[in-house]
């Protein structure tokens, strides 16, 4: 095979791939949540993007996201519950295009198998709400050695305050 056609089929199994990642709700259905909301309710206070990814587990494209950049000292928290979950203390730039940080916050972050790739990944989410934030990895900085990727667009940012 050339490797032109294994560059397109490739491409298109990656791409049927992505196409049926989508929502699981057997994943998510054997946990219960504190907060918890119809999809009625989820699509009236989240924007189509924030929809999509907390929800239906979709991902942001790299380096769309302000908070990939963002530097200032202060605490990353769930978009769709406001529930505390990164710090900027354990921020750092990965290079991915998404924000990376090496440990989230206490009892913040839930992880699940996710095989939806034709790989095995830990996705994690909102402990709280259970919306979808992105995948940990074993392949980040000192002291835990893991990167948790995270899209930028299902999290807030709230400044430290300058007191």
């Amino acid at each position: 095979m050339t490797s032109r056609r294994f560059f397109l089929l490739s491409g298109v199994a990656i791409a049927a791939a992505a196409a049926f990642r989508g929502f699981r709700p057997e994943a998510i259905a054997a946990e219960t949540f504190e907060v918890t909301k119809t999809d009625a309710e989820w699509k009236a206070i989240l924007t189509d993007e924030q929809y999509r990814i907390l929800r239906h587990e979709d991902t942001e494209r790299p380096f769309t996201s302000a908070l990939n950049t963002e530097k200032r000292k202060g605490i990353f928290h769930c978009a769709g519950c406001d529930l505390p979950v990164y710090s900027s203390e354990a921020k750092y730039d990965s290079g991915t295009g998404w924000p990376s940080f090496w440990e989230a916050l206490p009892k913040a972050v839930g992880t699940r198998e996710d095989t939806s790739l034709f790989i095995t990944r830990t996705e994690c989410h909102c402990s709280r709400c259970g919306g979808h934030l992105g995948h940990i990895f074993d392949d980040g900085p000192q002291p835990t050695g893991m990167r948790h990727c995270i899209n930028g667009m299902a999290m807030t940012f709230s400044p430290a305050s300058a007191a």
